[in-house]
C-alpha cells in the first residue's frame, strides 16, 4: 500500500506536558466508547482495541481505570464526535477528529488553527472523499493464506493485505472492523495487535516544501494542543 499509515496521525508525545495531553485524550475516548458500548472489553471490541493501544502508548493504568469507572456511573459528561476538513499549509488535505462537549467552542478553536497558519477550513465533505476510512489490523503471523481464508469466510471486504517479514497488516472498510477483528480472534485466539484502529488513509499525497513545512508543523502543534482534538489525518509529504 505504501501509505505509511503510522505517519499520518498525531506524533507520539515526547514531553511530559504532551504526554499528559495524550493521557487526557485517551481517557476521554475510553470514557465515550465504554459509555456507548459497555465497559467490558470482552464484549466491546472497540474498547478492547483502544485499551490495548493506550497501554502501548504507555498510558498509566489508573487513567484507564478512572475512565472506565466514570463510564459505569449514571449521567456524566456528554461528549459528541465532531469532524472538520480543510486544506492545510501548502494545500495539503486535512481531517481533524474531535470529541467535544461544546461544539461551538471546538469549531472556533479548530478554525483558529487553520486561519493562523494560512490554512483554510472547509465544509463537511471538502476533502473526505480523498481519504479511505479504513480499519487497520496488524499482527505477527506467517500463514497469510489461512488469515485470508478466515476473513473471506467471515464475509470481510479486504481492501489490502501486506506481509512484511511475518507481520501481516489487514486493511478493510471501517464498517467491517468488528467482523475482521472477530474473525482473527476466532482463528488465532489472543493476538498482540501491533495496530488495531480505524483511520483515514489518504488516497494520494501532497508534497510540501520550504516555508510550508514549518507552517504545517506549527499547524499540527496547535491542533495537538487542543484538548478536544483526538486525531489529525493528512496527506502531506515532506
Amino acid at each position: 500500500m505504501g501509505r505509511a499509515y503510522q505517519n499520518r496521525k498525531v506524533s507520539m508525545a515526547k514531553t511530559a506536558d504532551a504526554k499528559t495531553k495524550v493521557y487526557s485524550k485517551y481517557g476521554r475516548e475510553i470514557y465515550v466508547v465504554a459509555k456507548s458500548g459497555g465497559v467490558d472489553p470482552a464484549g466491546n471490541l472497540t474498547l478492547r482495541g483502544l485499551i490495548d493501544r493506550a497501554k502501548k502508548d504507555q498510558v498509566p493504568s489508573h487513567v484507564i481505570d478512572k475512565a472506565l469507572d466514570k463510564a459505569k456511573g449514571a449521567g456524566g459528561e456528554d461528549f459528541a464526535p465532531a469532524r472538520y476538513e480543510g486544506f492545510g499549509p501548502g494545500g495539503c488535505m486535512v481531517i481533524v477528529d474531535c470529541l467535544t462537549d461544546n461544539p461551538n467552542r471546538t469549531f472556533n478553536d479548530v478554525r483558529l488553527c487553520f486561519t493562523k497558519t494560512k490554512a483554510k477550513i472547509g465544509t463537511p465533505g471538502t476533502v473526505g472523499h480523498m481519504f479511505d476510512h479504513s480499519a487497520i489490523l496488524a499482527f505477527k503471523h506467517d500463514d497469510e493464506d489461512a488469515v485470508l481464508e478466515a476473513l473471506l469466510n467471515a464475509d470481510v471486504d479486504i481492501t489490502d493485505m501486506e506481509n512484511d517479514n511475518g507481520k501481516l497488516t489487514v486493511f478493510t472498510p471501517h464498517s467491517d472492523y468488528f467482523k475482521a477483528k472477530q474473525a482473527l480472534l476466532d482463528l488465532l485466539g489472543e493476538i498482540d495487535f501491533e495496530a488495531d484502529e480505524i483511520q483515514f488513509l489518504p488516497k494520494g499525497s501532497t508534497p510540501i516544501s520550504g516555508d510550508d513545512v514549518a507552517m504545517f508543523e506549527k499547524f499540527l502543534d496547535m491542533l495537538n494542543d487542543l484538548d478536544d482534538v483526538q486525531n489529525v489525518y493528512h496527506d502531506a509529504e515532506y
